[in-house]
């Protein structure tokens, strides 16, 4: 009996040796090996061989990691209070320098990319922070891909998801969009009269010139007018024509 509880326990302590010597490491994960506390070498993928006791692996994943940039108080250079959050995009370039420079590269990034956000949003106008997104997104990807390069961390993209601002700027966001419309629309009528008056004036020099061709207008004035049984019409008539019907009827 006491021969089958020792070669049991041999057989268990046989099993957790192995567990903790060989390592399985995936495609898209490396190992960060210390030996005796000090760091040695970084191994994977594939088996690992780790003397127990003596060597420790952390793991590190290589893939793209997607974080959620919380919701952030930030104020404008305009002095306009809004809420803005984005997503980050990044990656881990060298597992040394992660796991070696920083306690928690995860942890630190969320960080960064919070008052990164902040300090960068912070310099620009609200109009900008509206209509430029894109050149924002740049320039916080930017700040913190030069930040994050000594913990060995790629920043590839940054997105600004949402911007809400309190209903008093809603309203009055939209009654500027409101003005702005008036102001082009009496623009624009503005720019039909003057051109209208400026064809008015060439026809008025043109049939200035040519008396006849006056006559002759004013004649389908008289014709377009007649037109119209509805109601009676007193008009004047040119002294010219006046006076040649008196002399068509002082003819014999």
């Amino acid at each position: 009996m006491g021969l089958q509880l020792g070669f049991a326990a041999l057989l268990l302590l046989a099993i957790a040796l192995a567990g903790s010597t060989f390592r399985i490491l995936r495609e898209y994960e490396r190992g960060v090996v210390f030996q005796l506390g000090r760091f040695w070498q970084v191994k994977g993928p594939g088996l690992i061989l780790l003397i127990p006791a003596v060597q420790q692996m952390v793991r590190v994943d290589l893939r793209t990691i997607v974080l959620d940039v919380p919701p952030q108080d930030v104020i404008t250079r305009d002095n306009v209070s809004v809420k803005v959050n984005a997503v980050l995009y990044f990656r881990v370039l060298d597992p040394q320098k992660a796991i070696i420079q920083v306690e928690d590269f995860l942890m630190a990034t969320s960080q960064l990319a919070q008052t990164t956000l902040r300090a960068v949003l912070g310099k620009h106008e609200l109009d900008e922070l509206l209509a430029e997104r894109e050149r924002l997104n740049v320039d916080i990807q930017q700040v913190l891909d030069a930040q994050t390069d000594a913990w060995g961390i790629k920043v590839a993209n940054v997105e600004i998801k949402h911007v809400d601002l309190n209903e008093s700027m809603i309203r009055a966001i939209a009654k500027q969009a409101e003005a702005e419309r008036e102001r082009r629309a009496k623009v624009i009528h503005a720019e039909g009269e003057l051109q209208a008056s400026e064809k008015l004036m060439q026809a008025a020099e043109m049939l200035g010139r040519q008396p006849g061709a006056m006559q002759l207008r004013y004649m389908q004035t008289l014709s377009s007018i007649a037109g119209d049984k509805s109601s009676t019409i007193v008009f004047p008539l040119p002294i010219e024509l006046l006076k040649g019907m008196a002399d068509l009827s002082s003819k014999p």
